[in-house]
């Protein structure tokens, strides 16, 4: 870890956690790796292994069908994100990822569907973006984050691939910015390229931070330094793991100074061991009283939600706490909503759960 990123993890002061209320919403699944919320209240879920859940706000659930016989299944990858168009209201359109296997080589591929009214069925719709590379299962990404002008951007995994991260022209260990019809989003470092930023191992989490509106990264470490990254267009965040050819490396620093320069600090790191952090997602809302605009982190290893209140100029942190610590096991997704709450998924793949999280000044 960097000089600058033991200080912004060092400088956090540990402080008094906010009182919430916890409710189960769904239980009985294996790895729901992300969650969405429609605008009539329909929660809706995917399983890592395959397949769609959805909770309607009467608190009915369905399975709604889906073709998932390509999916590809192994170690990080599966079924992964999901997102709503933000046009959702009108044209019913789903954006998931997810590991894929056709007779050409595994990726992973970004797909579009539209869900009907009942929630019964998911229709996929066309292949948003493919080629995001993936090697065994490792390292996959793959988070969705709607932003407020209607593109989306993608979180990536470098899939192992030792030269990925470094390489401009792979979609691998990358945040990519992007039209809802795969195309480069206006305003990208290359108007060519969906690449916006780079040097990433494996981003997990993506959001963007109240008031200012920052994009924040959430990103897995090895064996130390899961890292909080502040994003800027053509930001390099320093993982280069090609240390020696042909060899990937993970000795090398999350964020390599020496070897990647001008290489963009940690706005937090974790230091040893990892968290295994999987998600990161801001708190809204006057009821979280002095949490409120903090940064939430799912974490695996870690088995709580991190709470990181982050400095007024969002390029350190001031304090933090946790929830929920060893109560559910792994945590993988956290999702603020604009109605105050935090909804939760577990990834322990044994009767795992989705959560409402519901802060009580």
């Amino acid at each position: 870890m960097s000089d600058g990123a033991t200080s912004a993890a060092r400088s956090a002061v540990a402080a008094a956690p906010p009182t919430v209320e916890v409710t189960e919403l769904l239980t009985g699944l294996n790895k729901p790796w992300d969650v969405a919320v429609a605008p009539d209240g329909t929660l809706l879920t995917g399983q890592r292994g395959g397949g769609f859940v959805a909770r309607r706000p009467d608190g009915s659930v369905t399975t709604p069908a889906a073709d998932l016989s390509d999916l590809y299944v192994s170690g990080e990858t599966g079924l992964m994100g999901i997102a709503l168009d933000p046009g959702f209201a009108s044209n019913r359109r789903v954006f998931t990822c997810q590991g894929h296997r056709s007779d050409g080589p595994i990726d992973v591929r970004l797909l579009s569907w539209t869900v009907d009214p009942e929630w019964t069925a998911l229709t996929r719709t066309g292949v948003v973006l493919s080629g995001l590379p993936s090697t065994g299962g490792r390292h996959a990404g793959c988070r969705i984050l709607p932003a407020p002008d209607g593109t989306l951007f993608v979180g990536t995994g470098d899939a192992t691939i030792p030269t990925a991260p470094q390489d401009p022209h792979s979609l691998g260990g990358k945040v990519l910015h992007i039209d809802t019809d795969g195309s480069p989003a206006a305003g990208n470092p290359d108007p060519a390229s969906p690449v916006y930023t780079l040097g990433h191992r494996n981003v997990q989490g993506l959001s963007f931070r109240p008031g200012s509106g920052q994009l924040y990264s959430v990103e897995q470490g090895t064996h130390r330094d899961d890292e909080v990254n502040a994003l800027v267009p053509a930001g390099n965040y320093g993982w280069r793991p090609d240390l020696e050819p042909g060899r990937y490396i993970e000795a090398v620093p999350m964020t390599d100074t020496d070897r990647v320069p001008g290489a963009r600090e940690a706005v937090w790191s974790s230091g040893t061991p990892t968290l295994a952090t999987a998600s990161g997602s801001f708190l809204l809302g006057p009821d979280w009283g002095e949490w409120s605009g903090a940064l939430a982190v799912g974490t695996q290893q870690g088995e709580k939600v991190m709470l990181l209140g982050l400095t007024p100029d969002g390029l350190g942190v001031e304090r933090q706490a946790s929830l929920l610590d060893g109560r559910y096991g792994r945590i993988r997704t956290v999702s603020g909503q604009p109605d105050g709450t935090l909804l939760v998924t577990t990834d322990n793949g044994d009767d795992d759960v989705v959560l409402r999280l519901t802060p009580r000044p």
